[in-house]
């Protein structure tokens, strides 16, 4: 293999190398890439529909993340969180699967606000970013497919009320502004 001048290989030096690769050099090397993470597991699962739940491993992430196992002192990160959707819409991106991952994302951080107390306004500023997304996604489907996602954000809603931050006013107001409020 020939080897790049440039200090960080990109893309196109990459290309390059593959250009040469047989069939078989990758579907091995392929092997190798899914054998080398689950990371890159989920994704090729996502990519070609395989498994009963290709979102699966992605709602493990984000729970893990935005609802961690407080006895176990589990440490919260939002960014982990939301890169498990980012890698979704990398891997097949499809519009119901995000809205799917986006409304779980708020669903998970309701879970840990309803047994923990949290004084965390920016998880609560995060949450709320996401409940938009999460309306923004479902906003994009067609009709017949929301009434469910709105069902589940207007649970997330309510339960906003409960804690404080001006997150259930936030969340009243994105719930008009996207057409979703209550008649």
């Amino acid at each position: 293999m020939k080897k790049s001048n440039k200090k960080k290989p990109t893309w196109t030096d990459l290309k390059r190398q593959l250009a040469g690769f047989d069939r078989p050099e990758l579907l091995a090397l392929i092997q190798d890439l899914y054998a080398a993470s689950k990371n890159n597991q989920a994704f090729l699962h996502a990519r070609f529909a395989l498994g009963e739940d290709v979102l699966e491993p992605y709602k493990v992430t984000i729970d893990r993340w935005v609802c961690p196992d407080v006895m176990r002192n589990q440490d919260i990160s939002v960014a982990k969180a939301k890169k498990a959707i980012s890698d979704y819409k990398k891997a097949i991106g499809r519009p119901e699967g995000l809205a799917e991952l986006m409304v779980f994302y708020c669903e998970s951080c309701t879970n840990l606000l309803g047994y923990c107390g949290m004084d965390d306004e920016g998880y609560f500023n995060a949450l709320v970013r996401m409940f938009e997304q999460a309306l923004k996604a479902t906003a994009e489907l067609e009709p017949d497919r929301q009434k469910a996602f709105v069902e589940r954000l207007e649970c997330v809603r309510h339960e906003g009320h409960n804690w404080g931050w001006g997150v259930g006013d936030a969340m009243d107001d994105l719930m008009a502004e996207y057409g979703f409020a209550e008649e």
